[in-house]
């Protein structure tokens, strides 16, 4: 564990001084490559009038409501999919079709049909989690040994029974493992959502640093996603460690 914290401390240091060499050394000016000084001069700056904070929670909201959305209805679709192979038939053509086409293509539709709130941003964000997410609840489902459903079957177990003893915990750890791209994915969906049309969100302040040439509050702003990708990617693996406690060896 400290030799991972150390080696993760060491590149990250690297990475930073590679950064301030190239900005000071490389002889760009500073609205086409500020150096890290700056950029934490400007973090600074947007973090006290409140800024970053305001933009942040917007983002944040719109990336909770997608992902909860996006996991909701990709788990029940899923699993309907996994117990019945006519529907899945039937529905697979129109599921991979929509994954054919771009978000972003699709952004400025939602915007128009939705208007520019709330609403379309979190259909974007659970537009993006919904694939990932079904695939593995339908790979989880399907992995649950037929033994074991004969088992169930045997002992008379009802379909919720089943569901809850046999086929929840048996899928859990595919599950989760698309849970956590669903996590990370649902961030993109969002700042899609605010480039395509927003007054507030972390991708409305990008659009606003580069429109004024401010690349240091651009830098701001996506290093602040990165961290909410990371936070919530995190949140994931804390939960998968909680709910599959029962896999790991006393």
């Amino acid at each position: 564990m400290k030799a991972n914290f150390l080696l993760i401390s060491s590149s990250l240091l690297l990475a930073l001084l590679g950064w301030h060499l190239l900005a000071t050394l490389g002889g760009l000016p500073a609205f086409m490559l500020p150096g890290p000084l700056q950029v934490a001069e400007r973090f600074g700056r947007a973090l006290q009038d409140g800024t970053l904070l305001r933009h942040t929670l917007v983002t944040l909201a719109e990336v909770l409501l997608g992902l909860a959305a996006g996991v909701g209805a990709a788990t029940v679709l899923g699993y309907l999919l996994a117990r019945s192979l006519p529907l899945e038939r039937l529905l697979s053509p129109y599921i991979i079709a929509s994954q054919a086409i771009p978000v972003v293509a699709i952004a400025p539709l939602l915007m128009i049909w939705f208007k520019t709130g709330l609403l379309a941003k979190v259909l974007i964000c659970a537009l993006i989690v919904f694939f990932p997410v079904l695939v593995n609840t339908v790979v989880g489902v399907r992995s649950v040994p037929d033994d074991l459903r004969d088992l169930m079957r045997s002992l008379q177990a009802t379909r919720w029974q089943t569901l809850r003893l046999l086929e929840a915990p048996a899928a859990l750890p595919v599950f989760l493992g698309g849970l956590r791209i669903g996590a990370t994915l649902s961030v993109i969906g969002a700042v899609v959502g605010e480039f395509v049309a927003a007054d507030a969100g972390l991708g409305f302040l990008i659009n606003v640093g580069r429109g004024l040439y401010d690349t240091a509050l651009v830098f701001v702003a996506v290093f602040t996603l990165v961290t909410l990708a990371l936070l919530l990617y995190g949140l994931v693996a804390l939960l998968e460690r909680y709910l599959l406690a029962w896999q790991r060896k006393p």
